[in-house]
């Protein structure tokens, strides 16, 4: 069994919410794009219209195509059993944390395109100051706090208890990520929230996800990406 994922060749993106869970679970895949580019998955996704996705990632299988990274989750974790089996509560809850993820990688994207999504940084830089501010001072600890008591009251050295689920990757990419995008803030603020960042530590740690670390498949932060690190935006 293998999966085909479609995603952007030259970016961690969206598409590394999706990839960490597989590499964990060590399910196999084909990142597509990067073995056949861009331009295949531009058309790839054209030809799936008008009931295709909207916008990558999305994970195709046996004619099943799934798209939107929450929703792939989802389906990986019921497959897969990566998500608690037998407690609806606790699987809805993951659910929840997945959605809320989404929100803030959102938020994050915004920070620098405050204006316009379609234009270049260096076209609203103003904007993007003061909204890097904001997201710093006020909604970064807000996000935080939350995933932070959210582990903490889990009952279980992971967010849905005893053992890892694809909520663990997706917030050990969050935290990865902010410290990307915001060293010194993060680096401020680290001591906060001990239960996320022993999370990171122990999803890094999973050996699935190492081996992926020290892989030259784990593509590297840069500027194109959703975390984008931009030192003037940056404070702690």
């Amino acid at each position: 069994m293998s999966y085909d994922l479609w995603y952007w060749s030259g970016i961690q993106g969206r598409g590394e919410f999706v990839r960490l869970p597989m590499e964990a679970a060590g399910i196999a895949y084909r990142d597509c794009a990067r073995e056949r580019g861009d331009d295949a998955l531009v058309a790839d996704l054209k030809a799936r219209r008008p009931k295709g996705p909207f916008a990558p990632p999305y994970l195709v299988m046996d004619g099943i195509c799934i798209a939107q990274v929450a929703h792939i989750l989802t389906w990986l974790a019921d497959r897969h059993d990566l998500a608690p089996s037998g407690d609806d509560a606790r699987t809805l809850w993951l659910i929840q944390l997945q959605l809320t993820i989404t929100d803030v990688v959102a938020e994050v994207h915004n920070v620098h395109h405050p204006v316009d999504a379609g234009d270049y940084y260096e076209g609203q830089k103003p904007e993007a100051a003061r909204a890097a501010f904001q997201f710093r001072e006020v909604r970064l600890p807000k996000f935080l706090r939350y995933f932070d008591d959210a582990v903490g009251a889990s009952g279980g050295e992971w967010a849905g208890g005893a053992r890892w689920s694809p909520a663990d990757t997706s917030l050990f990419q969050l935290v990865e990520g902010l410290t990307y995008m915001f060293p010194r803030r993060m680096a401020a603020i680290a001591g906060d929230y001990p239960h996320l960042h022993r999370l990171r530590d122990q999803v890094a740690a999973l050996p699935g996800v190492a081996d992926y670390l020290r892989s030259d498949r784990r593509i590297g932060f840069n500027q194109q990406g959703i975390f984008r690190h931009y030192p003037e935006l940056d404070a702690a």
